[in-house]
């Protein structure tokens, strides 16, 4: 296993280099100080995992992970603080370490990305036999929920997303919820299901479209579960031109 380790504090770092070369099977290829080099040190590097801390100058270690989700190695986090669990679930982390990291905390990660990668190898035979239409529910898994309780949905089964502060809502199972994962990452890893953006604040499935309607003088989608979502003035025309409406 070839694992990065980046970690603005040198001595953390160091020892989280030490832990890992360790165990057995495990290679650390790299040991970086911010996230702004960790794309540069993927393309030199075929990393495994990537041991992330999330509290650093510049790009903080979760920001990086949401801004890239779904184009990193698994990922593991690293952090002095509890309050960003349900974070590293919404960007599907393997694991989340609290520091000081125990050895035994360390191996049972290191564990689990294995299983991971034995999975993703026994997915990959899978996909080589029945061809590419056996991943189409890959990635689809939405987190909702506090510390106390995580609960996961199916994007194909939600027809709209919307940013609320710094949130972002969507209504499922009846209810209103809400998941800390960005509208922006969202539009990029949920784009092969069909969503789009139609706002600044509004990301839709596209097959869930009934109607568009003027109200006030602005447009609006009306979906299938009768939700409504505005529609900016620059995404438009080509909304009109995807539903056939020149």
């Amino acid at each position: 296993m070839r694992a990065l380790v980046v970690d603005d504090e040198g001595p953390a770092r160091r020892r989280m280099a030490r832990m890992l070369e360790a165990l057995a099977g495990v290679a650390v290829v790299a040991e970086l100080e911010d996230a702004a080099a960790l794309l540069d040190a993927l393309a030199r590097h075929r990393a495994d995992v990537i041991f992330l801390d999330i509290c650093m100058p510049g790009i903080d270690g979760m920001s990086f992970a949401q801004g890239h989700a779904g184009r990193l190695p698994p990922v593991v986090f690293v952090t002095a603080h509890d309050r960003y669990a349900v974070s590293a679930f919404g960007v599907e982390a393997i694991d989340y370490l609290l520091k000081p990291v125990r050895p035994e905390r360390l191996a049972a990660a290191v564990e689990r990305v294995r299983r991971r990668m034995a999975d993703d190898a026994s997915a990959g035979a899978r996909l080589a036999e029945s061809g590419p239409s056996s991943l189409r529910g890959e990635g689809a898994r939405i987190v909702s929920g506090t510390r106390q309780l995580l609960e996961l949905f199916d994007a194909r089964e939600i027809t709209r997303f919307w940013a609320s502060d710094k949130y972002t809502l969507f209504r499922a199972a009846g209810a209103e919820r809400l998941t800390e994962e960005p509208l922006t990452a969202l539009e990029e890893r949920l784009a092969r299901f069909g969503f789009v953006r139609v706002h600044r604040a509004e990301l839709v499935r596209s097959d869930a479209v009934r109607a568009l309607r003027l109200v006030d003088g602005h447009y609006e989608l009306c979906l299938t579960d009768g939700q409504c979502a505005r529609v900016s003035r620059r995404a438009l025309p080509a909304i009109r031109a995807a539903l056939g409406l020149g």
